[in-house]
């Protein structure tokens, strides 16, 4: 079901160029309002079934756009269920504290490098006292319920390694966490800290700070099988600060979202903000350019997927599953059978004038 408010209609009611936007940030939010328009150009598509001709607009191909990330995300857990390896897996979140906000905002580059580096090396470490190399898919995710700036990492890590020989050593006890969850949260912080103190960004007082507070890395209990671990990544690869479902209302003035309060036994609430709010806060979670936020790390980072990881499964006798080529038709939105094939490609000016018979040509987002 299509929701019937979306990101981009609140983003035409703020004059983006009035507020305190950096160049990069406002042409995103620019690209989030022309994506599906015709200010992108689309194509005239006929089904080669039924005959019905649709209309379908260019999509801005952002990545904080929350039309055009189920594709990528499809393509990149097809690709991750070549990497599954036979053992328990596990989720970790690493987060930085509300202390650091305001040089996660001042400098977001280097802020959210050194916590996937303060993250990996946290976990690479624990692996070390247990003599196995350890692999770690990490997602970054910037953002609360509310659309708060709220800094963290979801890892996933097989429950296994590599030790000193090459060969590959699983971590007996599935059934309990990876690592002490407290041992874990004080070597983080003093890594990150590390880091951080290399970087000099932050004052004294500032570093003070964050050993004033304790910080939480979260732990859940192992996944049942493996294949349970793909689908769960689905929910975090290509996420968005906040889905066009979750707008509730929008009018020329305010926008009301509902979203989750963890604080409250995770019940649904619903928040109203300003337009220009709204804005100001979805912009926080604009990653700088070119930034990677999903990241792999030691047995399934990309230099060992170029050889050694396929002979451990070959080792492991797993047979790797093979990526299925899908067709570039889509299926026809009118009779659900047939496919879709394009008859004219057009730019800003429109489709042709001889394809809008009577105005009665559907149009599809």
């Amino acid at each position: 079901m299509q929701p019937q408010w979306e990101i981009a209609d609140v983003l035409r009611k703020v004059e983006l160029s009035n507020q305190n936007f950096t160049v990069h940030q406002e042409k995103t939010l620019r690209a989030l309002t022309l994506c599906r328009t015709a200010a992108l150009g689309g194509h005239v598509d006929a089904c080669d079934a039924c005959g019905n001709i649709s209309i379908s607009y260019n999509s801005c191909r952002n990545r904080h756009c929350p039309k055009c990330q189920g594709h990528k995300r499809e393509e990149w857990i097809q690709a991750r269920e070549q990497d599954l390896l036979p053992c328990s897996y596990y989720h970790l979140v690493f987060t930085l504290p509300d202390t650091l906000n305001g040089l996660a905002i001042s400098h977001p580059q280097i802020m959210y490098r050194i916590l996937f580096e303060a993250t990996w090396a946290t976990l690479s470490q624990f692996g070390k006292t247990e003599n196995m190399h350890l692999g770690m898919i990490g997602i970054l995710h910037t953002w609360g319920q509310n659309l708060s700036l709220h800094p963290h990492i979801h890892c996933i890590i097989p429950g296994g390694g590599i030790d000193a020989n090459g060969k590959w050593k699983r971590k007996i006890k599935t059934d309990k966490y990876l690592f002490a969850v407290k041992a874990l949260s004080k070597v983080f912080r003093a890594k990150f800290v590390a880091l951080l103190r290399k970087e000099k960004l932050a004052d004294a007082h500032v570093l003070q700070s964050v050993f004033d507070k304790n910080w939480v890395v979260y732990a859940k209990r192992p996944f049942g099988r493996p294949k349970q671990v793909i689908e769960y990544l689905g929910r975090y690869t290509h996420k968005v600060a906040i889905s066009n479902h979750r707008i509730k209302n929008v009018t020329n003035h305010e926008v009301t979202i509902a979203y989750k309060d963890y604080k409250d036994g995770s019940k649904t609430k619903q928040l109203t903000l300003k337009n220009e709010e709204f804005v100001r806060r979805f912009s926080l979670h604009i990653l700088p350019k070119r930034f990677v936020r999903i990241r792999h790390y030691g047995i399934l980072s990309s230099s060992w997927k170029r050889g050694k990881l396929q002979q451990l499964q070959q080792d492991l006798n797993i047979i790797r599953p093979e990526i299925e080529t899908k067709t570039q038709l889509k299926k026809c939105y009118c009779c659900k059978v047939g496919n879709l094939v394009t008859l004219h490609v057009f730019g800003q000016r429109g489709p042709p004038k001889a394809y809008l018979i009577e105005n009665t040509l559907a149009y599809v987002n």
